[in-house]
């Protein structure tokens, strides 16, 4: 046996693997009948040999796009082409999706009316813009005991934002951080 750098004798690398397709097409859909769509065809039942007879006569792709449907549900297309559509719709959604930004701001139990003040200018500020404002009261050491001053506060807090703004969640607890959620009242579901 020859001494050598480990990983060198070891015979030929295994082949590259192949991404696996999205969609059965052709030969590969194993249902004996499918429900046939698609542009230049007639919808309905047909049988697989049918379906790809009518796929090949116009020199396009049978591609499975309901697989989980009875009789599955297969489309007369050029298969690139249909991928290309695909990824590009996705990309139109992820485009138009609108990214919820949540800006924080932070208190402590005993924040003074100037900090208050200063913060609800922020909190305004926010809100007009569409983003989200989580309100903590952060509870150090033995200021757990003021945890009503901090509820207080909180409310206090969403009520000065009644009407930019509307309270999605109430003050709770967590830990050591009493939290609460506003919305901008002008945002669309």
């Amino acid at each position: 046996m020859a001494l050598g750098k480990p990983g060198f004798n070891r015979g030929p690398r295994p082949p590259f693997k192949k991404k696996e397709a999205e969609h059965k097409i052709n030969q590969f859909i194993r249902a004996a009948e499918v429900r046939i769509t698609g542009d230049n065809v007639e919808t309905g039942i047909y049988s697989i040999k049918d379906a790809l007879a009518k796929a090949e006569e116009q020199e396009l792709d049978l591609v499975e796009i309901s697989p989980n449907a009875v009789p599955p549900v297969c489309k007369i297309v050029d298969y690139n082409k249909f991928i290309y559509e695909q990824k590009k719709k996705m990309k139109e959604i992820k485009a138009n999706a609108k990214q919820t930004v949540i800006k924080e701001i932070r208190f402590g139990p005993n924040t003074n009316d100037h900090d208050f003040q200063f913060k609800l200018k922020h909190a305004i500020s926010f809100l007009e813009a569409g983003e989200k404002v989580r309100a903590y009261v952060h509870f150090k050491g033995r200021a757990i005991v003021y945890k009503e001053q901090g509820e207080i506060l909180l409310l206090k807090f969403a009520q000065a934002l009644e009407e930019v703004g509307k309270v999605e969640q109430l003050p709770k607890l967590e830990g050591k951080r009493m939290f609460l959620t506003v919305a901008p009242k002008g945002s669309k579901k």
